[in-house]
């Protein structure tokens, strides 16, 4: 956007609303653009709740960590891939078609997850939706940015933010809706399809940004587009504002120079301004990533059952809580950002996170201490059936009979769960045997008096993460580049994100595994404090600042990240 990125207030959204609905045009070419972050937040959430399901389908899948972590995370190693690939897509043959190139991408790779008849395929599967997300995630904010009023601009890209975190609380509502229906996981991870195919339709029936047009020499139908979209009195106002935004465009990246890519990034770290605004930028995102958040996002039902709920309806249902929550925050953000400002948001964030980590591995530690025992008298009781590794001469808790090689399971007392209880063989068949008992079967977590506190904590630490570390991050990247470096930075810490993302989600499951969830958080609260110290001494605040007052500030020789700059004081 001209002159940096604009955030919404109260005022614009307003505003919003009385001009879509005078103009429904407007309307429909936003609402079609952020289905695409709604078909992001699904596709990046429904994996949680699938992955229940898979496990118990798949035999191969249920014991082996690293095969779970590998279909969770194949999606954002191929977003980091579509990312990439979309950022040329769009320059080169415009925001339109690389939407439609994503909705393609997606509607293939649900089919094809739908449909897998071994995990390699759903793994596939989820590699061509990752290049699906990629693609969205850059490009329909660009697209709803480019092709919207631009008194109105901010509140339509802002809820193309909202779309995405709501797409995800979407994810586990379709979860939880199909978890008696024949197929299950097949049919989370085929819906995707249908919104998929209808932005496609929708999309065919758009045109192209108005701005990718005008760059392109197409001046004529960039003017029709916008004819559309203003009223007749501002028309001709609103072409010559993007006739000088794109000539000053052209003018910033023709400052960089032509040359390779490395060619230009090592010019740009030749400025000590770009490089004290990547290390700011690129800080925030890989903290926004090693907090945990996507452990929650991605495992949140797993971590229910860690925490004592064995079914997966409960686990999916306790998961809402979590979703709804972050979409909550999304709100909420965009009253405080512009009011308490990036960093200071961030680092009041980052105390909760911490607090709430530190309490999490307190309470797992706490529930595998207090772990229920495995009775012989119980366990004798399922003779046929008792764990192989199970030794009678050794006191067994719970947590013991669930290690990751026994490859058993815990059938929990009928009457109280907190009793002592059998050690079986994990298989299908012992696991009816301890239902039609009236018992409950355990294999991720153990029975825990602990469980709904580590809910409700659960529950904080997304309260704690989203308005703070889930949305300035973004927001710092899209104000502390200058502007004829903002394209190669940004793309540097898009992709530092996604990287990061691409670490905690494959590694999560095998860290509890390796250390146990309460060690598993206390490593994440540990990442969490680094963090704090990091943006404290190296990210400062842009809030209010012209690109130009960021570029002073960070070209000052008595530059601070934590004090302003006297310019930047008198302006407070």
């Amino acid at each position: 956007m001209e002159g940096g990125v604009h955030k919404a207030d109260k005022t614009e959204f307003k505003e919003c609303l009385k001009l879509t609905w005078r103009q429904p045009y407007i309307l429909q070419l936003a609402f079609s653009a952020g289905i695409g972050g709604l078909l992001f937040g699904y596709d990046t959430g429904v994996i949680s709740g699938a992955l229940l399901y898979i496990k118990e389908d798949f035999k191969s899948v249920n014991r082996n960590t690293v095969l779970q972590e590998t279909i969770v995370s194949m999606a954002v190693a191929g977003a980091i891939i579509g990312a990439g690939f979309g950022g040329w897509m769009n320059d080169r043959f415009g925001r339109r078609p690389s939407i439609l190139l994503a909705d393609l991408l997606f509607f293939v790779g649900a089919v094809i997850m739908a449909a897998a008849p071994i995990p390699a395929i759903i793994i596939l599967g989820r590699v061509f939706v990752g290049f699906g997300v990629g693609m969205a995630s850059m490009t329909a904010p660009l697209y709803i940015s480019e092709a919207s009023p631009a008194r109105i601009r901010g509140a339509l890209v802002s809820t193309n933010g909202l779309l995405i975190t709501g797409g995800q609380f979407l994810a586990y509502l379709i979860n939880l809706a199909f978890t008696k229906a024949p197929g299950t996981w097949r049919w989370m991870l085929g819906v995707a399809a249908i919104p998929a195919f209808v932005q496609f339709i929708l999309m065919l029936m758009l045109p192209e940004s108005p701005r990718w047009l005008y760059r392109k020499e197409r001046k004529e139908e960039a003017a029709a587009i916008l004819q559309k979209i203003y009223p007749k009195n501002e028309v001709e106002k609103e072409i010559e504002a993007l006739r000088a935004s794109v000539e000053a465009e052209i003018a910033e990246e023709g400052s960089i120079g032509e040359g390779t890519l490395f060619a230009k990034l090592k010019k740009a770290l030749s400025t000590r301004v770009v490089r004290r605004g990547l290390i700011a930028g690129v800080l925030c995102q890989v903290a926004q990533q090693f907090v945990g958040i996507n452990t929650v996002m991605y495992y949140s039902p797993t971590i229910v059952q860690l925490a004592g709920f064995a079914a997966n309806s409960t686990a999916l249902a306790l998961s809402l809580i979590t979703s709804g929550l972050n979409a909550l925050g999304s709100i909420v953000s965009m009253y405080f950002v512009d009011r308490v400002g990036r960093r200071r948001l961030m680092l009041i964030s980052l105390i909760g996170i911490i607090a709430m980590l530190a309490l999490l591995g307190g309470l797992f530690f706490g529930a595998a201490t207090h772990s229920p025992a495995v009775g012989i008298a119980e366990t004798k009781y399922f003779a046929n059936s008792t764990c192989p590794n199970f030794n009678t001469e050794i006191s067994w808790k719970c947590v013991d009979c669930l290690k990751p090689k026994s490859g058993c399971g815990f059938c929990a007392h009928s009457g109280n769960k907190l009793l002592p209880g059998a050690c079986l063989i994990s298989n299908d068949a012992t696991k009816a045997t301890c239902h039609e008992g009236h018992r409950d079967w355990f294999t991720e977590g153990c029975p825990s008096k602990f469980g709904w506190l580590a809910v409700i904590v659960l529950g904080l630490y997304i309260i704690s993460y989203s308005p703070g570390m889930g949305t300035a991050p973004w927001i710092v990247n899209s104000e502390i580049y200058p502007l004829r470096f903002r394209g190669l930075c940004g793309g540097i810490a898009a992709v530092a994100n996604w990287v990061s993302n691409l670490i905690v989600s494959q590694t999560f499951l095998s860290l509890t595994q390796a250390l146990g969830a309460a060690s598993t958080f206390l490593l994440f609260c540990g990442y969490s404090c680094v963090a704090f110290v990091l943006i404290f001494l190296l990210v400062p605040e842009t809030k209010g600042l012209q690109f130009e007052e960021v570029e002073q500030m960070l070209d000052s020789d008595d530059y601070k990240p934590w004090k302003r700059v006297s310019f930047v004081q008198s302006k407070v």
